[in-house]
């Protein structure tokens, strides 16, 4: 990979030479990247996400995006040059900067390449495919995106069915067991879209998403094959770009947002929450590493359906995602934070794979408490086995 262009700058000149302090911002070149699976440019038509359908006609067309980790050198360096500036203006007598000619009004042309190498650290990495983070990878508002997997499992096995959904709540605890087999079916569908763009000036979004999981006793013809139990998940989140590093991980993600999730049931079986969540977001190379803190928004005694909620599914989760080969492997955990009869979590491992083509297989290991809503406080083991349409990156 070639290296970025090293230039030595003069303190005294620093004021005057825009070109120079411009290209020592920018790489002497760009590494090119292996494309994706070979497509024709008509294979791409039928595509409807606009950033899915870019990445079809560059792989079909041999054109590679730029590298993650030059964006990263130039931003760099970007920002020594702007603190070699600020140092500058320090110790230059007052007389020369008034002597100093002015462009437009503006005393330093130079500056707007600096901040737009900055703004785009990042270029290309696996946060930034997901989150439009650097000031070039927006594709604007209202468009559909990639957010959780979305996926099929036809087999999904519990080694402990719950038959008797309880709360400390006695209006959401049933009083007769419920018939429940122990192979049911699984699917998963999420997406999102951005609502709102440069929120602050090049940086912040406003992101609306929707998740939904089902589980399906399609082999139960006895009980009419009924859907056990769907979670219904909207949520608004405020996402701003990072630069900084961190014991070899690049930071790039800081988000806060509004989270619901419920199963949409009556009682006995109603179950709901709300939640503040905040998202770190960190990468490197194959890996992203998300961080997940939440705080619960409490609701009055008589209408919580799961007060203890928190010391079940948690306080936080962190989901760690590698991708290799067309392969994808993520492990998620999270934990109620506390100690004694308070401690409870879950560990959940997921692996996309290849089958044939565009076709992928999806396998996924779950054990600890709340897979679902309706058993946030029961605890079992999970293996599910099916197809994936969309992994996290």
């Amino acid at each position: 990979m070639p290296s970025a262009c090293s230039f030595a700058i003069p303190n005294a000149h620093l004021r005057h030479n825009t070109l120079l302090i411009a290209l020592a911002a920018m790489p002497c070149g760009v590494a090119a990247q292996a494309p994706a699976t070979p497509a024709t440019p008509e294979a791409c038509l039928s595509i409807n996400v606009d950033a899915e359908r870019l990445a079809c006609y560059d792989a079909a067309l041999g054109r590679a995006p730029g590298a993650t980790r030059q964006a990263d050198i130039a931003a760099r360096e970007a920002k020594a040059i702007q603190k070699n500036l600020e140092l500058a203006e320090e110790v230059v007598p007052a007389t020369a900067e008034a002597a100093a000619p002015r462009a437009g009004g503006e005393l330093y042309p130079h500056e707007e390449p600096l901040d737009a190498a900055i703004a785009n650290a990042g270029k290309g990495s696996l946060l930034d495919s997901r989150w439009e983070l650097a000031k070039d990878s927006k594709l604007g508002i209202f468009n559909f995106r990639a957010y959780k997997p979305v996926y099929l499992l036809p087999a999904f096995w519990s080694s402990d069915p719950n038959e008797t959904p309880t709360s400390p709540n006695p209006n959401n605890t049933v009083s007769e067991p419920i018939p429940v087999d122990s192979l049911e079916a699984k699917f998963q569908l999420s997406f999102k879209t951005k609502a709102w763009e440069n929120i602050f000036g090049d940086n912040g979004d406003l992101w609306l998403a929707y998740t939904q999981s089902s589980r399906w006793q399609v082999y139960s013809p006895e009980t009419s094959r009924p859907f056990r139990e769907t979670n219904y998940e909207p949520e608004v989140m405020l996402t701003f770009r990072n630069n900084y590093h961190l014991g070899g991980w690049n930071g790039r993600l800081l988000g806060i947002g509004v989270n619901h999730q419920s199963n949409g049931r009556a009682d006995p079986l109603s179950r709901s929450w709300n939640r503040v969540v905040g998202m770190i977001g960190l990468d490197r190379e194959n890996w992203a590493l998300t961080v997940r803190p939440w705080w619960r928004v409490n609701e009055s005694a008589a209408d919580d359906n799961n007060r203890d909620i928190e010391d079940y599914v948690g306080r936080g989760d962190a989901t760690l995602v590698y991708v290799r080969g067309g392969h994808q492997f993520s492990l998620m955990g999270r934990h109620s934070l506390r100690g004694g009869d308070r401690s409870h979590g879950a560990v959940q491992f997921d692996w996309g794979f290849p089958i044939h083509n565009s076709l992928r297989g999806h396998l996924q290991i779950f054990d600890g408490y709340g897979e679902s809503l309706i058993d946030y406080n029961h605890r079992a083991t999970y293996i599910g086995l099916g197809i994936s349409l969309l992994e996290w990156y």
